[in-house]
């Protein structure tokens, strides 16, 4: 028998400087059972940068054709794909053709290395690069619990998260601009 998801509840207070968006979120977060805390709060964290009429927290790992998270208009056309971790360029290359624009949001350690690996092929690409410090990726999934109650503040390059478990900031560099 397969294992079950573990669900998650967050209500977010966004705010969005950069953007100007301020929202009340309440979502629930299906994560995988191969999906570690760490992927799942970014997979928040992505939802949250990106806000907008649309977005949708995707079935993640459960489905390898989906991204994590994406934006679809009201004719079913992908407008934002948002892809975590360090996906393949094939996989990247494919979600051009998909979507009208791609973003991919990368948190391991060994980030660097994927980079390094593939910028020449990705700078050929029309999409965008960003890249969390594992460290405040793994200081933002130590705030999880199956209920949170989070305040998300956007500015800059950072977000700064606080909830029940304590607040940390986290930073982004853009790796390659859209």
């Amino acid at each position: 028998m397969a294992i079950k998801p573990t669900i998650y509840k967050a209500r977010i207070a966004l705010s969005d400087m950069e953007r100007n968006y301020y929202d009340s979120l309440n979502l629930t977060i299906a994560q995988h059972p191969s999906e570690t805390l760490e992927r799942m709060m970014v997979r928040i964290l992505a939802y949250c940068l990106n806000a907008q009429e649309g977005i949708e927290l995707t079935k993640g790992l459960e489905d390898v054709e989906e991204p994590a998270v994406w934006v679809r208009t009201m004719d079913e056309q992908i407008a934002l794909w948002i892809d975590l971790g360090e996906p393949t360029p094939e996989r990247v290359k494919k979600a051009t053709h998909r979507a009208q624009a791609v973003r991919v949001y990368s948190f391991n350690s060994k980030s660097d290395v994927w980079w390094s690996q593939n910028v020449k092929k990705f700078s050929q690409l029309d999409a965008a690069f960003y890249r969390f410090p594992a460290e405040e990726i793994e200081a933002l999934a130590a705030l999880v619990s199956r209920t949170m109650d989070l305040s998300i503040t956007i500015t800059g390059d950072s977000a700064y998260v606080a909830g029940d478990k304590g607040e940390v900031e986290v930073h982004w560099d853009v790796l390659l601009p859209l």
